[in-house]
């Protein structure tokens, strides 16, 4: 394996959960800013990766939710939700807008993630 690819997984394996979420964002962000390039460019099988990337990062993000953590819980589960239709949909239609409309709102959650991931731990509990 090479150094690079070791260090990767390395950097995966020791990552916080809150860092694994940041990270997840990320790679959603830029798979759906992947999307509307290839829908520019008429690229649709590559348009339709991105999309079902992005929308299988939304489901892991769904999938990880402590649904017993009470209201915050429950409206992250109803935004992924939201998220992951409006991508299908998306996909489906080939639509930039649909895309760019989601967009923000996936950088506001990760926003306050990364600002969530600066708090003392002591403040999490």
């Amino acid at each position: 394996m090479n150094p690079y690819a070791t260090y990767k997984k390395q950097s995966v394996v020791t990552m916080t959960p809150i860092e694994m979420v940041i990270k997840l964002y990320d790679e959603c962000e830029m798979q759906l800013n992947r999307a509307i390039h290839f829908i520019n460019d008429k690229n649709f099988y590559e348009a339709h990766t991105s999309l079902d990337a992005s929308a299988e990062i939304v489901n892991a993000l769904r999938s990880i939710l402590e649904m017993d953590a009470g209201e915050i819980a429950a409206n992250l589960d109803s935004l992924y939700e939201y998220f992951f239709k409006q991508i299908v949909m998306a996909d489906t239609k080939k639509d930039i807008k649909i895309i760019e409309d989601i967009l923000p709102q996936i950088s506001e959650l990760r926003e306050a993630f990364v600002e969530i991931s600066k708090l003392p731990r002591e403040d999490l509990m």
